[in-house]
């Protein structure tokens, strides 16, 4: 079992994924260099809400 997400964390990825919807892909790699780019926190941050838009964009892929 993982670790659980902040509120913040799972806000701030909600927000991102309505804004912008094509942006992200189930890559965490592409999804962190993205980020870098659109938000300003410090690395463990980005690196879990990174790690969030993976994990909801392969649970979407799933259901389809």
């Amino acid at each position: 079992m993982g670790r659980v997400k902040s509120l913040s964390i799972k806000r701030t990825t909600r927000k991102l994924i309505e804004q912008h919807p094509n942006f992200f892909t189930d890559d965490f790699e592409k999804n962190k260099q993205i980020l870098d780019k659109m938000l300003e926190t410090n690395k463990r941050t980005r690196n879990s809400v990174a790690g969030y838009i993976t994990r909801l964009i392969k649970k979407e892929k799933q259901k389809t």
